[in-house]
């Protein structure tokens, strides 16, 4: 199967670790990325979001970033975990706290595993979705579209990716989120 080589990923952290403050840490990080053999295309501004869910902890700080890896995205996963663990990232409560936060959101136009699995986790049930984790990558990110903290650094770096599933651009979806979601989302 061909991979586009360009990979998107969401960055977020509410919590300090040993490089700083958040928009320290996600800098680091993204040199980190740099130094692990992906090159960085485009990295969004930094913005400033409600922590999810509310009452969780501090605002986050959040970006995306456009990064080319000669890699499948499962190895550009690995790679972006061992980054998280290397900024103190620790897997213990889902949607918890978290020092540093770097989620594959699309490679290309790669479905994974399958369409199958990709619509399950898309059909997942709310309450589902705060305790159920998968066991392996899927993508595109089945919440993306929903996720404003999300949709916003994106459409800075990959404002005419297209969704493989759904069909519609990074604007697209994020221009069809509720304006008070839009409004959480502050630049820096």
């Amino acid at each position: 199967m061909f991979f586009d080589k360009s990979h998107l990923v969401a960055l977020g952290g509410n919590m300090p670790s040993a490089k700083g403050e958040s928009v320290e840490t996600l800098r680091a990080a993204l040199d980190r990325i740099a130094s692990s053999g992906c090159e960085l295309l485009a990295v969004s501004r930094f913005y400033r979001t409600p922590c999810f869910p509310p009452g969780a902890g501090p605002d986050y700080v959040n970006a995306a970033a456009r990064i080319a890896c000669d890699a499948a995205p499962e190895a550009v996963l690995n790679l972006l975990h061992r980054v998280e663990a290397e900024f103190g990232r620790e897997r213990v409560k889902r949607w918890g706290q978290r020092t540093l936060d770097l989620d594959l959101i699309g490679a290309g136009d790669a479905v994974l595993p399958d369409a199958a699995t990709y619509q399950a986790w898309h059909d997942l049930a709310p309450d589902a979705q705060q305790s159920e984790a998968p066991d392996r990558l899927i993508l595109p990110h089945p919440r993306m579209h929903e996720r404003a903290f999300v949709l916003v650094p994106l459409a800075d770096v990959a404002p005419e990716w297209r969704h493989p599933v759904l069909g519609r651009t990074v604007v697209e979806m994020r221009d069809a989120l509720p304006d008070d979601a839009l409004s959480e989302v502050v630049a820096l």
